[in-house]
């Protein structure tokens, strides 16, 4: 097994989703330890962006029934603006939270283009039922609320600089846990862009 500071030296921005694609490092860099609780809260954060982007074919589909364009202003607007108001609430930072979120919802988008993608090119795999959008949103409203809470128990983590190889570990297993495709993991990566303090 290579010594973590080894893996953490290697592990540039695009190291990261290398490691995460390819689950290569998984031996590498697995669980390293930077405080009692660093791994889990990482790991927390890492598999409800993946619950969240479990949605995109939710919402995909709502979209695609209806020709609503993936890209909605008006309801990404409210999402950041309730993820600042409850990282308030909750002792978080506000404007890292809203990063945070930011970059969740890009990944979300980033699925739903892939699917739409595909369903253009192969029609007669498109869903053939209307997701209820609304429903659809509840359940990511809560996972949202879930999502600004880890975010505010994981700051001492993200800051850490341990913080990428931490994460990358996570994330490597939430994507074999939770089986992720080539669209979804590339799409989790995004997701977890701006969770380490710093990052770019």
């Amino acid at each position: 097994m290579q010594p973590i500071a080894s893996a953490r030296r290697a592990l540039t921005a695009g190291a990261v989703a290398a490691v995460i694609c390819t689950g290569s490092a998984t031996a590498a860099v697995s669980a390293p330890t930077t405080g009692p609780d660093s791994y889990g809260e990482l790991h927390s954060l890492a598999d409800l962006s993946a619950q969240r982007l479990g949605t995109a074919e939710l919402v995909a589909a709502a979209k695609w029934g209806t020709g609503a364009p993936v890209d909605d202003p008006v309801r990404e607007q409210q999402v950041l603006d309730a993820a600042a108001r409850q990282a308030r609430d909750v002792q978080a930072d506000p404007v890292a939270t809203v990063q945070i979120f930011r970059d969740q919802i890009e990944a979300n988008k980033q699925v739903q283009r892939a699917l739409h993608s595909r369903w253009n090119a192969a029609p007669a795999d498109a869903p053939e039922e209307i997701p209820d959008l609304s429903a659809v949103r509840e359940r990511i409203n809560r996972l949202n609320l879930a999502l600004v809470r880890v975010i505010a128990v994981s700051a001492a983590p993200r800051e850490a600089p341990s913080c990428r190889a931490t994460l990358t570990a996570a994330a490597v297993h939430v994507r074999h846990g939770r089986r992720l495709d080539g669209v979804r993991t590339t799409a989790l990566v995004r997701a977890l862009r701006s969770v380490c303090a710093g990052a770019s």
